[in-house]
């Protein structure tokens, strides 16, 4: 097999016979060989002599160019100078009414009865009801059998079903008009979307927590309020997400080696922070009372003494009976990470279909996408569809970003009303750039107060283990978690994950484990510290666990997106030589799994298409084992151009969208006309110098 692809290069024999190696250096093919230890420290994958070949020659155009980069800030550059046409309200929803009538947007309830007159509303439904149309426009049914076979009752696309050739004819009368059982859960509920839309929903928890931490004000006063009614403070309408003040980032932005007179300006702008502390030491000394009697255990959910209040206080009357019936952070019911395989909140492509493919594969603890409170507050059905959550993940969490504690304390409030989670993670180290100007993300890390009263708020309001996800510090060379380590357990979190880089480094250099082992041994026990950053082999959980043993877990992200299987490789201690078979199965079971998430109609199939090209334009950069010199493959390895073991294997390693395409053909038939893809995520994974 080696001789036969090696025989493919005309360029790799012309190399040979002058003695020489072809080697990738900077895209190119250098003149003369170099050592697997000169490769290496060039960060470029150490492939060996025979499987190399010089760089596939492709035509320089716009489509093209864009999938070569490698950095998210210059991707973000290009695509601002393209201008679309605008078009007005009026005119898209013409177009939309004009493209729903089309025959191939045929109606989902005609479409699955295979009868016009199973729609309730006839003439005035806004869907074709052409079937015979639909048929003949219809494109070809996809290799393969129907993704919903494995249900009881009929597929609920019916002939619209890109499989329908597959379906069964023997569906028995009782069966046929019985929902497809799915196996998942946190739909969003219809009612509770239209309270959101009308501005009607209440948050009764979240006010009375808001109110017992006097956060219920204006960020735009020094004090929580400036009006007093009979003696009591009457407070202003909480802040929102999309509005972050200058006087309240100057408050919050200090850095954390301050001189004698900077501290005395701290303590005068924060004046309205100190009711904080002795608001939330009233409720501390209640319940660490109880605790001390002996009425309840560390770890467990308690009883009556310190149980959320069932009849949920509003917010216009908090007494001090209510506050002794707050559970107490330290008395909620834990999650237990140690040694747990995690694997990350990835945004777009850590879907639903993924996170199933890591679960067979063996990961242990999934958290979904990334939602925007305030987008899920305003009821989008796209955010709430993040949430979603599947049999097979039993133990799961959701991860959101908010800027305020008002919002961040409402989202979880909601959350825990309407889905079935384990934990909830609030991001405060997202670095992309529309989440850092709205206060939230990594912006939090230069507002230490603002992260208090977030984490305070949110835990104090819901009996769900809430956690966070952070970065080393907002610029580069400013560490300050450390200084926090000790306080983020008081808050109320029960656990910390810490990514070791900066915000201003993004994903350039190689992360910093010494300071998340600096961060992990200042941590009080009762908290649990996760690391995060370039775990890419077993070699390297087993590195981390023996050099920082009070280390929780590690949390795998872009290992798990370039290969899944090291879940599998981190469980059995050992380097898995995949071959591209094994590879194509898992690729099969995505499309089966997105399929069965997204729809298998023709809008189904190219919704899982887009999110399988997603995936491959990072499962391009694995280089198999049995072609390394050096193993095991680092992260930050740049792989050169080479061959396969077989024509498949080669296939796999293109960094071209358009084999990526070939790859998709494969699993969801052609493509339709006109269809172009590049990639969103295009994540610096090599050093920049720009990036500091």
């Amino acid at each position: 097999m080696d001789e036969t692809l090696t025989d493919q290069s005309p360029a790799a024999i012309a190399a040979e016979s002058a003695g020489q190696a072809p080697s990738v250096d900077g895209g190119g093919v250098s003149e003369e060989y170099r050592s697997p230890e000169e490769l290496v420290a060039k960060a470029i994958a150490p492939v060996k002599r025979e499987y190399l070949r010089p760089p596939p020659c492709r035509p320089s155009n716009n489509n093209d160019s864009s999938v070569g980069v490698q950095n998210d800030d210059a991707a973000e550059a290009k695509s601002a100078h393209i201008v679309k046409e605008k078009k007005s309200k009026r005119q898209i929803k013409r177009d939309r009414q004009k493209e729903l009538k089309s025959p191939l947007h045929i109606c989902p309830v005609v479409a699955k009865s295979g009868k016009v007159s199973a729609c309730p509303y006839n003439d005035k439904c806004r869907f074709s009801h052409d079937l015979e149309a639909f048929k003949a426009e219809k494109p070809t049914d996809i290799e393969g059998s129907c993704p919903f076979l494995v249900y009881e009752g009929p597929c609920p696309y019916g002939v619209g079903c890109r499989f329908a050739g597959t379906h069964r004819d023997d569906v028995s009368a009782q069966t046929e008009n019985l929902p497809v059982k799915s196996s998942e859960v946190n739909f969003f509920n219809k009612d509770t979307q239209k309270l959101l839309w009308k501005n009607k929903m209440k948050f009764p928890k979240a006010e009375a927590t808001l109110k017992l931490l006097r956060l219920k004000g204006n960020p735009k006063d020094k004090t929580l309020a400036d009006t007093e009614e009979n003696g009591q403070v009457v407070p202003k309408e909480p802040a929102t997400d999309t509005k972050i003040n200058s006087s309240e980032v100057a408050a919050d932005s200090i850095p954390p080696s301050i001189s004698p007179e900077d501290d005395l300006d701290e303590n005068n702008l924060a004046d309205d922070i100190r009711p904080l502390k002795k608001a939330k030491s009233s409720v501390n000394e209640i319940c660490s009372s109880q605790v001390s009697n002996g009425s309840g255990v560390q770890g467990e959910v308690l009883g009556s003494n310190c149980d959320v209040n069932k009849s949920e206080p509003t917010a216009d009357a908090v007494t001090d009976s209510d506050k002794s019936l707050k559970l107490h952070h330290r008395e909620k019911k834990l999650i237990d990470f140690r040694d747990k395989l995690y694997l990350a909140p990835l945004t777009t492509v850590g879907n639903l279909p993924f996170r199933r493919v890591c679960k067979v594969l063996g990961a242990d603890v999934t958290c979904g996408e990334m939602a925007m409170c305030t987008n899920l507050l305003q009821g989008q059905a796209s955010e709430w569809a993040l949430l979603r959550r599947h049999s097979s993940e039993n133990l799961f969490g959701v991860q959101i970003c908010g800027a305020y504690p008002d919002t961040v304390t409402k989202t979880v409030e909601l959350i825990e009303q309407e889905c079935s989670v384990d934990f909830i993670d609030i991001n405060m180290g997202c670095p992309i750039d529309i989440v850092v100007n709205k206060g939230a993300g990594s912006a939090l890390l230069t507002k230490p107060m603002r992260m208090k009263s977030v984490v305070e708020a949110a835990s104090l309001t819901v009996d769900t283990p809430v956690t966070i996800k952070v970065r080393t510090a907002y610029f580069e060379g400013k560490n300050r978690i450390d200084s926090l380590i000790a306080d983020i357990g008081n808050w109320g979190a029960s656990a910390v994950t810490i990514h070791g880089r900066s915000r201003q480094q993004r994903y350039s250099k190689l992360a910093d484990w010494d300071y998340v082992y600096q961060c992990v041994r200042r941590a009080p026990k009762s908290l649990q510290v996760l690391g995060n950053g370039d775990v890419f082999s077993y070699l390297d959980w087993n590195k981390h666990k023996t050099e920082c043993p009070e280390l929780s877990t590690c949390m795998i992200a872009r290992g798990a997106l370039i290969k899944p299987w090291i879940f599998t490789e981190i469980k059995e201690q050992r380097h898995w030589d995949i071959t591209s078979g094994e590879r194509l199965d898992i690729l099969k079971d995505y499309a089966r799994f997105g399929l069965q998430h997204w729809g298998s109609d023709s809008k189904g199939v190219e919704t899982t298409r887009h999110f399988l090209l997603e995936w491959l334009s990072y499962t391009c950069r694995y280089v198999p084992v049995g072609l390394l010199d050096v193993i095991p493959q680092r992260i930050n390895w740049r792989p050169p151009s080479y061959y396969g073991r077989d024509d498949l294997e080669t296939l796999m390693a293109s960094d071209s969208a358009a084999d990526w395409v070939r790859i998709s053909e494969m699993l969801l038939g052609k493509v339709p006309a006109g269809f172009s893809f590049a990639p969103k995520h295009k994540s610096n994974a090599y050093d920049r110098a720009e990036n500091g």
